[in-house]
């Protein structure tokens, strides 16, 4: 492991921005390698839009950070052209447990149904994804698609006006100045871009502190999620197992609130609460280990002018429920094809706003779920323990108390309704795919439903042929019982336009070429 970290992948080397006369302007500069910046430029490649990621590193992250990547993100990849190497690298899991002291008390599945491409989740390191990102990155490059990624290269200082954004980088030579007429801060949340514009977040940091620890070791636990309540390990308190590749395990303990950091991280500590946990008999080894502390925060609005945050820079939310990054990678995704279609002269700048009033609601939507998983994991009141533990007793032997146990509601994709963007609906149509929703994948003939759909407007006509309509991409399929269920219910046809980021955005049983135009002009931020 610490080879990946230690091997940079993208190394300074000298720009030739650097030693032109006036700053030169790229239409859209991205800060940070991480998953959500690599998304972002990934897509907007794939598409021919310029960009220059900048990143004040040049090798992957240090240690596990985000391990779960849920279902929805993985169709995102899939599509982004590493989604099936992830999938393979990746430990698959759709099943976990919950236990009260050393009782289960309940189990679940996340994908019951059959007749989808991706598990639930996948558990893998953020190191590897970033790799593979990173070398998706190059290929593209290499193909000759305008995507460059600068390493050592730190901005610090930032200048908007209105029609771009002054960018001062600084290197191992010397500083220089680009411009973009979008500059994306994909910086973390400690973003120094945020600073730099005077901004902060809102919200909530809840008093509570929780250890971190990947360790490699054999261990013959099935490949779930394991949490529990009040652990005879960890009485009083919580824990959480995961199985990641390569033998490594992910284990967080909470410590509570008053404590001494550093000393929690020695070695010393960490190892005989792990023993505890694990056995005296498992052999283990320490790779990595953090503490962090509850925090739900976002941003107040994510477009300031032509500066744009996404991911963790613009909100944050706890662990528990893996909605970091999964969140952060759907930002890349409402964004990518927006940026792409003003610039392209193909919609309004308003269509900029829609970004900021659709991620806003997600975060919002991530926030609410983080607080009241995090308030029943770690309750700060009588009142609250006394429910909290009233709920872990009924839900050993009654099952309508299951529902209740919230060890981390786990991320699922935000459905935009209300979005300025949505179009016609018809509601004798299945409520599962209303306009806002994320189109559900579903078996084909040789393949699969979102492969077909791709990354531009598309006229999904099902059982039918697909009008002409100016900017759709026709895809006309047959129905099987899971596009039956999913996309039609009784009806014999039907019509879905479907966006970019493969949200749908209206639907009909039938409609005439004109009525589909206006639901795209709507779409791409018109009037509709």
């Amino acid at each position: 492991m610490s080879k990946i970290f230690d091997t940079p992948l993208y190394p300074y080397a000298r720009s030739a921005d650097q030693d032109a006369p006036v700053p030169v302007r790229h239409p859209v500069v991205i800060v940070g390698a991480g998953p959500v910046g690599l998304v972002l430029a990934i897509d907007l490649a794939m598409h021919d839009v310029p960009v220059v990621v900048l990143d004040d590193n040049d090798k992957v992250s240090f240690g596990s950070r985000a391990i779960c990547f849920a279902k929805r993100q993985l169709e995102i990849l899939d599509r982004l052209g590493v989604g099936a190497d992830l999938v393979a690298k990746g430990v698959t899991w759709n099943r976990g447990k919950v236990f009260a002291g050393e009782d289960q008390i309940f189990d679940f599945n996340l994908l019951p149904e059959a007749g989808h491409k991706h598990p639930a989740f996948i558990n893998i390191q953020q190191y590897t994804v970033e790799a593979e990102l990173v070398a998706r990155l190059r290929t593209l490059e290499a193909a000759g698609k305008p995507v460059h990624i600068r390493g050592n290269s730190r901005v610090i200082a930032v200048d908007p006006q209105p029609d771009h954004v002054g960018v001062t980088v600084d290197t191992p030579e010397e500083p220089y100045q680009i411009a973009a007429d979008w500059l994306v801060a994909c910086d973390g949340a400690r973003s120094p871009l945020r600073a730099m514009m005077g901004l902060d977040f809102t919200g909530r940091v809840f008093e509570d502190n929780f250890l971190i620890a990947d360790v490699r070791m054999q261990a013959d636990f099935p490949t779930e999620r394991w949490f529990w309540f009040d652990p005879p390990f960890n009485p009083g308190q919580s824990a959480l197992l995961h199985k990641q590749p390569d033998d490594i395990w992910r284990i967080d303990l909470q410590l509570g609130w008053d404590i001494d950091k550093e000393v929690e991280k020695a070695p010393e500590r960490v190892i005989p609460r792990l023993k505890a946990m694990l056995g005296p008999e498992v052999a283990f080894e320490l790779e990595w280990v953090s503490i962090y502390t509850f925090q739900c925060m976002r941003m107040e609005r994510f477009r300031h002018g032509r500066m744009l945050f996404a991911g963790d820079s613009a909100h944050q939310v706890s662990p528990f429920g893996a909605r970091g990054a999964n969140s952060g990678i759907q930002d890349a995704d409402n964004l990518a094809w927006k940026l792409r279609l003003v610039l392209e002269g193909a919609a309004p700048e308003a269509l900029i706003d829609s970004y900021d009033s659709e991620r806003v609601q997600a975060a919002e939507e991530n926030i609410l779920n983080s607080t009241r998983a995090t308030d029943f994991i770690t309750p700060k009141s009588a009142a609250s323990r006394v429910f909290r533990d009233a709920v872990l007793d009924l839900a050993r032997d009654h099952a309508f108390a299951r529902p209740l146990v919230n060890s981390g509601r786990l991320s699922q994709p935000t459905w935009y309704d209300g979005s300025g963007l949505n179009g016609p609906d018809d509601p004798t149509l299945p409520a599962l795919t209303r306009p806002g929703a994320p189109a559900v994948d579903a078996p084909l003939p040789g393949g699969w439903l979102l492969d077909r759909l791709g990354g531009d407007f598309a006229l999904l006509a099902i059982g039918r042929p697909a009008p002409e309509v100016v900017g759709t991409r026709p895809v006309e399929i047959l129905a099987s019982p899971e596009v039956q269920s999913r996309y039609l219910n009784t009806h014999l046809s039907a019509l879905y336009l479907i966006r970019p980021d493969q949200h749908i955005a209206a639907r009909w049983t039938d409609a005439a070429p004109a009525t589909i135009a206006i639901a795209l002009d709507r779409a791409k931020g018109g009037l509709g």
